[in-house]
């Protein structure tokens, strides 16, 4: 195990967690606590990223798992799976702004592949990641994810995630085989 996955712990999100899920969603997107890290949207989104009705509805819904992941009973990161057939979308993925750079992205990445493999017996993971994070489609890239250039549109209008501050925003199907 690489020193990035020490001491966490991976778990199930509970009704329990939606709070603590959110703030830690908005933290690592959205307003200047997220641009202590390097995945922050904060230029190209404002807004909020998520709300506790979203967090809940992915928690609750059948097929679908939130994945918290906590450090010393804190919770430092975590991502939605969502069993869509013969694949797995990864999303809703979100690291502590004061932890990113240290790994500990890559080691709640490789479980969520792991568990969308052994779990549901997935042979592929998909996401989609807005376009215009170059920085961020490299960072999957080097983890062996690959673009596609199937684009879709940004729902423009739809405040519930976000208030683009770009007109060119879309996004792009990045997919990965879990063999």
């Amino acid at each position: 195990m690489d020193s990035a996955a020490a001491g966490l712990t991976f778990r199930d999100a509970t009704g329990a967690d939606v709070g603590v899920l959110v703030a830690l969603i908005e933290s690592a997107y959205r307003g200047d606590a997220s641009r202590v890290g390097w995945t922050t949207e904060a230029d190209i989104l404002k807004g909020q990223r998520t709300y506790p009705e979203r967090i809940h509805a992915l928690i609750e819904s059948p097929g679908s798992r939130m994945l918290t992941v906590e450090r010393d009973g804190a919770a430092v990161a975590c991502c939605q799976l969502e069993h869509r057939g013969d694949h797995a979308y990864f999303g809703m993925f979100a690291v502590s702004p004061t932890l990113q750079g240290a790994g500990l992205g890559r080691a709640v990445l490789a479980e969520a592949e792991r568990a969308a493999r052994t779990v549901w017996g997935v042979l592929e993971m998909r996401m989609t990641v807005i376009s215009a994070r170059e920085d961020l489609i490299a960072w999957y890239e080097r983890r062996g994810y690959r673009r596609t250039g199937l684009m879709s549109p940004f729902p423009y209008g739809d405040e519930r995630v976000g208030i683009p501050q770009r007109d060119d925003l879309e996004f792009e199907l990045l997919v990965k085989p879990l063999v």
